[in-house]
């Protein structure tokens, strides 16, 4: 039978490993996204909660230095833009559009500015850690699991999983009240071409204003 202390070493052992793993894998994921100025990529977005399931499906495309344009396209059109400064909400054929300063934007979908930013994953996430007892969606990808800074009183965990060649290609965030938003990118094309007025939002004629909390 081994030791206590014997036990304790080797489990202490392990945690440092994983530990390790995890910071190469996100350091890899930095450098990757880091080199990059522009991405496209079609996505899924899915959700489950408070007796609702929802999924919908359009374009995401990313711009340096914080800019991101979320334009669903099924079931229903919507938009969700920002140009780094501020962002904007709008459903074709409603006369309001929600406005709000990215500064004060806790959407679910703000956390991948940072992935077109100089920050790294391990700041953006407290506590990263592998997460080997989650099946990934692809064989050979790993996912790893952590908390947005900033966000600890909103959402108990999110998964990220990355690809053999660094991409993160699926995004889990679960929230303290049980609900659950699952991005999924495919098609993913990166340095293309991306004008800067995919991220400029001019709202039209009869469309109102209104300054506040944003988000489907």
């Amino acid at each position: 039978m081994l030791a206590p202390l014997t036990v304790l070493i080797g489990l202490s052992e392990m945690v440092a490993a994983e530990a390790r793993g995890a910071s190469s894998l996100a350091q890899a994921v930095d450098v990757h996204y880091n080199r990059l100025k522009t991405l496209r990529a079609d996505f899924t977005e899915t959700y489950s909660g408070a007796g609702i399931d929802r999924t919908e499906a359009g374009v995401l495309w990313l711009k340096k230095p914080g800019k991101m344009r979320w334009e669903y396209r099924s079931p229903k059109e919507k938009l969700f833009v920002s140009d780094g400064q501020a962002a904007w909400f709008y459903v074709p054929g409603d006369r309001q559009v929600r406005k709000t300063q990215v500064k004060k934007l806790e959407d679910l979908r703000s956390p991948l500015v940072f992935l077109l930013g100089k920050t790294r994953l391990e700041k953006e996430l407290q506590g990263l850690s592998l997460a080997p007892d989650l099946q990934p969606k692809e064989a050979g990808n790993t996912v790893l699991r952590g908390v947005p800074k900033g966000l600890e009183n909103r959402i108990s965990q999110v998964l990220v999983e990355i690809n053999p060649a660094n991409q993160i290609i699926r995004l889990v965030v679960e929230e303290v009240d049980g609900s659950k938003t699952e991005y999924e990118f495919r098609n993913i094309q990166e340095d293309g071409a991306v004008i800067d007025g995919q991220f400029r939002f001019t709202p039209p004629p009869g469309v109102e204003t209104v300054t506040g909390d944003l988000g489907p």
